[in-house]
């Protein structure tokens, strides 16, 4: 099949080759427009035709299966849903983290990925034995493409789902065709865990705590490397105030929690809060 006009064989090959985090969102204006019409060129059997990679690993707290969905094969720890605490899962997609939060069948989704990622979200759900229909919330900690990129997609699967992002990502996010998501911010509660205000990534961006489970998903508000966090507060080359970036993690290390889970590296198991009281206290 001749490659189209629009973007020809060297843009292709910018497509299929792997994207750090700074080329998927630094190019997003031009690679979006280039995977649109390249999507439109490629049968649905064509795996070059997706824009995320078509394996991904789900961690969850518990023990290992394996599944496969199509051609894409998810390794996964799994354990059954508990009646007194939120169980978590983190669908690892490369250079970022969506994560699914869950108890008594029901699930919220925190981030969605790049644009199709909602497969491998999909197939995380599987894993622990949950479908769409039990995604009741959809929460978009910011407005980074690498976050929001499969609201869209998802809010059409998880058609019964309430979709939130922060008031001050609100108009950047925009809106989904009959799901109109809701601006939150602090003292407001989804899926009974409390919305957290942490801007300084970006204007709006929020985290989730559940104080039950001390758990707390703070996107990219804070970050890992080796399971530890970066001595600055968030990415500076993508953080658009550090100094109210800084705030929000002398914010965080005033709350109650033990795991950290981040949108970019690995989540932090045990002690969460005295890490972030560490950085915070160095910040």
């Amino acid at each position: 099949m001749p490659f189209p006009k629009a973007i020809g064989r060297l843009a292709v090959m910018e497509l299929l080759r792997p994207m750090s985090r700074r080329a998927a969102i630094k190019d997003m204006g031009k690679a979006g427009l280039a995977i649109v019409v390249f999507g439109a060129a490629c049968t649905s059997e064509d795996p070059a035709s997706t824009t995320v990679p078509s394996d991904s690993t789900t961690t969850t707290n518990g023990t290992s299966t394996t599944t496969t969905t199509g051609t894409s094969s998810t390794t996964a720890e799994t354990t059954p849903p508990s009646t007194a605490t939120t169980n978590w899962a983190r669908v690892n997609l490369g250079f970022v983290s969506a994560h699914i939060l869950y108890r008594n069948g029901a699930a919220a989704v925190v981030d969605t990925g790049l644009s199709g990622s909602e497969s491998n979200i999909e197939a995380a759900l599987g894993d622990i034995g949950l479908g769409w229909d039990a995604v009741s919330d959809v929460v978009v900690t910011h407005k980074h493409p690498d976050h929001a990129g499969s609201l869209p997609a998802i809010a059409a699967l998880a058609a019964g789902a309430s979709l939130y992002v922060g008031a001050g990502d609100a108009a950047a996010i925009g809106g989904v065709p009959g799901n109109q998501p809701i601006a939150v911010g602090d003292n407001d509660m989804v899926f009974d865990m409390e919305i957290i205000e942490t801007p300084g990534h970006t204007p709006g961006h929020i985290a989730v705590l559940d104080p039950a489970a001390g758990i707390l998903v703070a996107g990219d508000a804070l970050n890992t490397r080796g399971g530890s966090l970066n001595s600055a507060s968030a990415d500076p080359d993508f953080t658009e105030d550090l100094s109210l970036a800084d705030e929000s993690v002398r914010k965080m290390a005033g709350l109650d929690f033990d795991i950290v889970l981040v949108g970019h590296g690995e989540p932090i198991l045990e002690d969460g809060k005295d890490a972030v009281s560490e950085l915070a206290a160095s910040l």
